[in-house]
């Protein structure tokens, strides 16, 4: 048999879902046998390796996957997944019609992510060790849930808000890896090491990254460090008592001279009257 392989059937919603069914949570144990050919089917289908070795097939395509990765299945995306090995496993959530559609009318933000991604082929992210152990947890949690339509948006609003998500306004063409930087420079674990983090988070030298970001973002990354970091502040002087000093070293910038300049420069006010106008005078307004 050559490298391609043709769609064999189409699986439907009437086949897989119960009339009472928003989603079907299953593990399975994958045969190693190649598959005999790929399917397509009329519902969203969320899966992750769980353990092993797994290869996706797509039209003209194969994939090897591994523990952590997690695809994205769209309507009528050929495919097919075959064990590699010795306990290959994953756990897959199929989702009746309608819902994924539902929530991304709802939420603009979603477009160009996960089910939304577009194109011929499923979008594949990976989940370090600590991701895939919470998404096991929620996984779990679904299980026992009631299979309706509230529990399985709790289930995946979490999940899909902490995927990488491309900022708004980065050019199209991005490459992986700064889409990847970019995402997770909004923890302060990455933005307290200032731009030095984020070129070593990036794994290029910091040329490269200063030309990448100029072109796709049209900020340095010493610009968009900051922006992180005064996001974060502006989040932490309305939403907690700490002192501004603590506020300005949790950023990374313990330099409180500095960090009432870039925080003014950011927000047009000193940090002081950003939290009175909009921790007190929110509530408790003096008329």
């Amino acid at each position: 048999m050559n490298g391609h392989m043709e769609t064999v059937q189409t699986l439907t919603a009437a086949q897989i879902f119960a009339s009472d069914e928003a989603f079907l949570l299953i593990r399975a144990d994958l045969d190693t046998r190649r598959p005999r050919g790929l399917h397509t089917q009329d519902f969203h289908e969320m899966l992750w390796v769980q353990n092993g070795t797994v290869r996706l097939h797509m039209s003209g395509l194969k994939r090897d996957l591994t523990e952590g990765d997690l695809v994205f299945i769209a309507p009528d995306q050929p495919h097919a997944i075959q064990g590699k090995g010795d306990a290959a496993i994953v756990v897959s959530l199929a989702i009746r019609p309608g819902v994924i559609r539902a929530i991304g009318n709802r939420h603009e933000d979603l477009t160009g992510l996960a089910f939304w991604a577009g194109g011929a082929t499923p979008a594949v992210t990976h989940r370090d060790i600590r991701q895939l152990a919470d998404l096991n947890t929620a996984a779990l949690k679904l299980e026992r849930s009631p299979r309706d339509k509230l529990y399985l948006e709790a289930f995946l609003l979490p999940l899909l808000t902490a995927l990488d998500r491309a900022p708004d306004g980065l050019h199209q063409g991005a490459p992986d890896w700064l889409i990847h930087a970019l995402s997770a420079a909004r923890d302060p674990a990455v933005f307290r090491q200032g731009a030095a983090g984020f070129v070593a988070l990036c794994g290029r030298a910091h040329p490269h990254v200063s030309r990448t970001m100029r072109r796709y973002t049209g900020q340095t990354p010493v610009e968009y460090i900051n922006a992180q970091r005064m996001a974060h502040a502006a989040r932490c002087l309305t939403g907690t008592a700490d002192s501004i000093s603590d506020i300005a070293d949790s950023c990374g910038l313990p330099n409180l001279s500095h960090f009432h300049k870039t925080f003014l420069a950011a927000f047009g006010e000193t940090p002081q009257k950003y939290r009175t106008a909009r921790q007190r005078d929110l509530v408790q307004p003096r008329g």
